[in-house]
């Protein structure tokens, strides 16, 4: 217990504390010109600590304090009800529902494409410099454009933003999947020769049990990517509901506390997508005869 908290609980935790004493001093540094200005204007000349205090709790400020943003976070997730409009819990179940469609559109398209790459000559040359040239287009321009070629043809809702998420999510399954198909030493690919075994048999026998550890490593990749392409998905649409919706008002309405926590909550969804994948993945290896690190 005494290594585990000196080499990974403290080294988090001392980056925690570097990381929000960071965030103070810079929300009283953006704070401060307009704090300012308003003591200015009502005649007020506060002593120093009252003014850091005033820059620490103004109702929209330019940076938001870490204490604002926990407050506001708490208040929405766990006080209020997940049917409400202003509820976080609701806001990031709208965008998790089409993180999780694209995610597995995403994952499926990756596995296909992989497949074909190893096992099609011709699709290795040319689809794979295609797909790399694809994510070289920024979403941000891409997003809008999708969202309105499918409303033009009457396809809104869910599946414009999981299309999205699935054009972010595809590209590492299919990478991670192809280094993973491709990982069987070639004494191996000998043996299976040997035996006569087909190309569907060296397949499913060696080159898919030999990329599942790729494949669950670009899938944490890949799930964050979708929950990215979700959020983005729901800038473009002037969306009521999700993350980027929240984003999208706070902006507006110079709700700056407001955006701050819709992004803590996005960043909580990553994490618990991520550490669900990752436990989904040894679960998985541990049933195919792995040994538990």
């Amino acid at each position: 217990m005494t290594d585990r908290f000196r080499d990974k609980i403290l080294p988090v935790t001392a980056i925690l504390l570097a990381i929000v004493a960071a965030w103070y001093v810079g929300a009283y540094m953006l704070n401060a010109p307009f704090q300012r200005d308003l003591d200015r204007r009502a005649g007020e000349t506060p002593t120093f600590s009252e003014f850091v205090v005033k820059t620490m709790t103004q109702p929209k400020p330019t940076l938001p304090a870490p204490h604002q943003v926990a407050v506001n976070f708490y208040e929405n997730t766990f006080l209020r009800s997940v049917t409400s409009a202003r509820s976080l819990v609701y806001h990031s179940w709208v965008t998790l529902s089409s993180t999780l469609a694209g995610f597995a559109m995403g994952t499926l398209l990756g596995i296909v494409i992989a497949v074909g790459i190893v096992h099609v000559t011709t699709l290795d040359r040319s689809l794979m410099p295609w797909i790399i040239t694809s994510q070289t287009i920024p979403i941000l321009a891409l997003a809008p454009m999708i969202i309105v070629v499918l409303a033009a043809v009457g396809i809104t809702g869910l599946l414009p933003k999981a299309l999205i998420s699935t054009y972010l999510s595809f590209f590492p399954v299919a990478v991670g999947m192809v280094k993973g198909l491709r990982s069987p030493d070639a004494i191996h690919l000998d043996l299976m020769r040997t035996y006569n075994a087909s190309k569907a048999e060296t397949f499913w026998k060696l080159r898919l049990p030999a990329s599942v550890p790729f494949l669950f490593a670009s899938m944490k990749v890949a799930v964050a990517a979708s929950l990215v392409g979700a959020i983005v998905g729901e800038l473009p649409t002037g969306a009521v509901a999700g993350i980027g919706s929240k984003l999208l008002s706070g902006s507006y309405y110079s709700q700056t506390i407001d955006m701050f926590a819709a992004l803590v909550a996005g960043s909580v969804v990553a994490v618990l997508l991520v550490t669900a994948v990752g436990l989904t993945g040894r679960i998985v290896e541990r049933a195919m005869g792995a040994r538990p690190a």
